[in-house]
């Protein structure tokens, strides 16, 4: 699983960047778990999945 600051550096974005994913209604980023009122996380399938749907060809 993945942190937020761990996605970001990943995806060469800031981590408010996506923070703020989670926070647009309609999404925009991978899907993520909230594991209590502070932890976040997302789990690697979930990423690979939303980048694989981004793809453009």
């Amino acid at each position: 699983m993945y942190t937020t600051r761990e996605l970001a550096t990943l995806l060469g974005v800031a981590p408010a960047t996506v923070a703020k994913w989670r926070r647009t209604p309609d999404g925009g980023g991978p899907k993520w778990i909230k594991l209590n009122s502070k932890l976040v996380r997302y789990r690697i399938e979930d990423v690979e999945a939303w980048l694989n749907e981004e793809e453009h060809q």
